[in-house]
């Protein structure tokens, strides 16, 4: 059993670390240090009483210590996992916000649309920070990125450093869940073919016990039955729930089932989040709201605060990949999970270097992506303006050019005006400054 070092940059998160700290307690092959690191010593506090707690409770073998020093808490790590957002939530308000002043709605905000590339213009910059920090103190460690828009963070990471990096998403998971709730069965009996980019990918060949598990779904529409969601719990937590109807009009239209929530999906499309359905509404997406965000953060601060002084609850694994990426590699031991990372030909006919979503096999040797080959031009459709796009944002947001920004702007399916185009931007850029030094370089320089 290996001793690791993993650094959570980021590591305040009420959302994120309670289940990513219980993973590591639940995996009995891993021992060694926890850092976490962030900008907010009080919620540093927080998170590191509760992982005491919780390795206490399972005999787990890791220390546990904070700092607020970037620098510091990279130092010798052999994993950095990133889940960060830089701004907040009053920035993630102001990217809904002004867009909707101009008729365009957005489910998320957080990868494409306005908001994906807003957020990914703020969030470039400190990427880049943290993997070049990682080269000065941990040049060898691997960087689990958990943050979003993940596609343009991860890609990034490796046009500009030398960091070894992937991106973690659960969407498949949660898609895998509801053919779970339909089917029976469970993890092991599905075998997948999924490729795309992040929050859109898709199930191109499914088995599901040895059968076709995409005839599956079409026999299980043809009859009327309903995807079985799971119960209602009321509050923050409806417009997060996956109502599968957007999704299954897009496998009806595609011959390929999305596996990721409809929410996200229906960012990457011009028809689905419009006055005629509502908003979203007609296919069963409501828009997620900052005070449901607000709630959410509320709700899960309270519950790592009671666990701290009171009864700690029962902790049980989270669909999340990260603990199994950090034993496989650590422990020589092997286990496949869906990642983010530069095509090399794992999708034929997407462009190489592009950061993509497909299968891979992690072992101690790193990450070997499955090979899916050419996608159906249907797909390929749905996916190459959104590569190219993304190429662009991660350009605009290196070199603070707003043109290019605005080119990008300009082609996403949300944005159906150029005028809105160039108005949103420049109130964007206004509004984020703080969070945009490159731009105002930019301008400094033409000045």
């Amino acid at each position: 059993m290996a001793e690791t070092r993993i650094c959570f940059v980021g590591g305040g998160s009420y959302n994120w670390m309670p289940k990513l700290l219980g993973d590591l307690a639940l995996t009995p092959d891993l021992q060694g240090a926890v850092v976490l690191h962030d900008i907010n010593p009080t919620a540093l506090e927080d998170i590191q009483r509760y992982g005491r707690k919780v390795f206490e409770r399972h005999d787990s073998r890791f220390s546990i210590e904070t700092t607020t020093d970037l620098e510091r808490g990279l130092d010798g790590a052999a994993f950095v996992v990133v889940t960060v957002t830089t701004g907040g939530l009053p920035t993630m308000a102001v990217d809904l916000d002004i867009p909707e002043k101009y008729g365009i709605y957005q489910s998320v905000g957080d990868t494409v649309g306005p908001g994906g590339l807003s957020r990914a213009l703020r969030n470039v910059p400190v990427m880049v920070g943290i993997a070049q920090a990682m080269e000065r103190r941990c040049p060898d460690a691997w960087m689990l990125n958990l943050t979003n828009p993940l596609t343009v963070l991860t890609r990034v990471v490796t046009m500009t450093t030398r960091i070894k990096a992937m991106g973690l998403c659960h969407e498949l998971f949660g898609v895998r869940g509801g053919l779970i709730r339909m089917f029976g069965g469970s993890p092991d009996d599905f075998e997948m073919r999924v490729a795309g980019v992040n929050h859109l990918i898709w199930l191109l060949d499914m088995t599901i016990r040895g059968r076709d598990g995409l005839q599956m779904v079409r026999d299980f529409v043809a009859e009327g039955r309903r995807v079985p969601i799971p119960a209602a719990r009321g509050g923050w937590h409806e417009p997060f729930v996956d109502r599968w109807k957007l999704k299954l009009a897009l496998f009806d239209l595609y011959d390929a089932l999305p596996a990721a929530g409809d929410r996200h999906l229906a960012e990457f499309f011009p028809y689905f989040l419009t006055d005629a359905t509502h908003q979203g509404a007609d296919y069963g997406v409501q828009l997620t709201r900052i005070a449901d965000r607000e709630q959410q953060v509320a709700s899960a601060r309270e519950a790592v605060r009671d666990a701290i002084n009171g009864e700690l609850p029962p902790v049980t694994r989270s669909p999340e990949a990260t603990a199994d990426i950090v034993s496989a590699v650590a422990n020589g031991r092997s286990t496949r999970t869906i990642v983010n990372l530069p095509n090399t030909g794992q999708i034929d006919n997407l462009p190489r270097g592009a950061v993509v979503e497909t299968l891979a096999e992690i072992t101690s040797a790193g990450a070997q992506p499955l090979t899916v080959g050419a996608l159906p031009l249907g797909v390929l459709s749905t996916l190459e303006p959104h590569v190219v796009n993304q190429e662009m944002i991660v350009r605009a947001a290196l070199e603070g050019d707003r043109q290019l920004a605005l080119q990008a702007m300009a082609n996403d399916p949300l944005v159906h005006d150029l005028t809105r185009a160039r108005s949103i931007l420049d109130e964007l850029l206004v509004a984020h400054e703080t969070y945009l030094p490159q731009f105002r370089r930019r301008v400094a320089v033409a000045a």
